[in-house]
């Protein structure tokens, strides 16, 4: 996971206004809880801030959430307001679901997070902004970014949100000869990947090989995207023959094998290359094709050899 900095941000007055008041009750507050809340809050703000208008007076009485709303749809941020509220109703639809089955449903709403409130106000509004100028790869940037910070077991919906957008405006970008959208096809097969349906994330991560092809691209680890690309759909490659062995359809897996391998070579990883080998040696095998079978190990065989010798062959650093 991508680790963000703090943001910095400078928060409309009515924002920090509301968050000195946090933390909010989510539950149903007494009538007599909240005229007496109302004149403490009348007291405080005439002591402590001298001509503040109602508005801001009104901030200390709603929610965070509530007022970041309001800060949107005031200057101008309608699809940012929308797209928050959409999330907000997203969160409510999986608890009342959740709820349904009986799961104890831990996660925090949404609206009592303020620091995720804060990133959503950031960037979202950001993107609009620029996606209004047409710069479609700030637009991604800061889609992406969401995507990052929301890359957790508790957030993963809301990553998942985000790899769909930033798959949409991908499409958009043409100034970098194709880049974002082969990291956005990778996003969204690891999106269908996790998600169990492998055909998908196949299909997306053929996109990413096939954008990656010839590039000497690389993320922020120093890893090649082809090699990445080439990795991804090994993997998945293989969780499909698995399923087709199982299902004993031996040729569609000793097919999507093959395939395998010839992506591997490309990849030019031997540890790669020979893993290819040896699961569709075995593929053979379960196929009771065993002539073809001993020739791919064999194969396989001779390719861990070489990786052996090659390790053997390098000079030791000094410590």
């Amino acid at each position: 996971m991508t680790t963000l900095p703090p943001l910095p941000m400078t928060r409309p007055k009515l924002m920090d206004l509301a968050r000195q008041k946090l933390p909010c009750s989510s539950g149903p507050i007494p009538s007599s809880q909240l005229i007496k809340e109302k004149e403490d809050i009348d007291h405080y703000v005439e002591v402590n801030f001298k001509g503040l208008s109602k508005e801001e007076v009104a901030a200390y009485r709603n929610s965070y959430m509530k007022n970041i709303c309001v800060d949107m749809l005031r200057d101008g941020y309608h699809k940012s307001f929308t797209e928050l509220f959409g999330l907000m109703k997203q969160w409510e639809t999986l608890r009342v679901a959740a709820r349904r089955r009986s799961i104890f449903w831990l996660q925090k709403p949404l609206e009592d997070q303020p620091d995720k409130l804060d990133y959503f106000y950031y960037h979202l509004t950001r993107a609009e902004a620029a996606e209004r100028k047409g710069y479609f790869e700030e637009v991604y940037n800061n889609l992406y970014a969401l995507a990052c910070f929301f890359d957790n077991a508790e957030d993963k919906w809301v990553r998942n949100h985000f790899y769909e957008r930033c798959f949409q405006i991908a499409q958009l970008i043409k100034i970098d000869g194709g880049r974002k959208e082969a990291e956005a096809h990778a996003h969204m097969g690891l999106f269908y990947e996790e998600e169990g349906q492998l055909l998908e994330a196949a299909e997306h991560y053929e996109a990413f090989h096939q954008l990656t092809q010839g590039r000497i691209w690389k993320d922020e680890t120093d890893r090649f995207l082809n090699l990445w690309a080439c990795e991804s759909l090994l993997r998945t490659y293989r969780l499909l023959s698995d399923k087709m062995l199982e299902n004993k359809e031996y040729k569609q897996a000793i097919k999507i094998l093959i395939k395998a391998s010839e992506i591997a070579k490309e990849g030019n990883n031997k540890k790669m290359e020979g893993e290819a080998l040896y699961y569709l040696g075995l593929a053979h095998l379960a196929a009771e094709e065993q002539d073809t079978a001993m020739a791919v190990l064999n194969a396989y065989s001779k390719s861990l050899q070489t990786m052996m010798i090659s390790a053997w062959a390098e000079p030791t650093k000094p410590s």
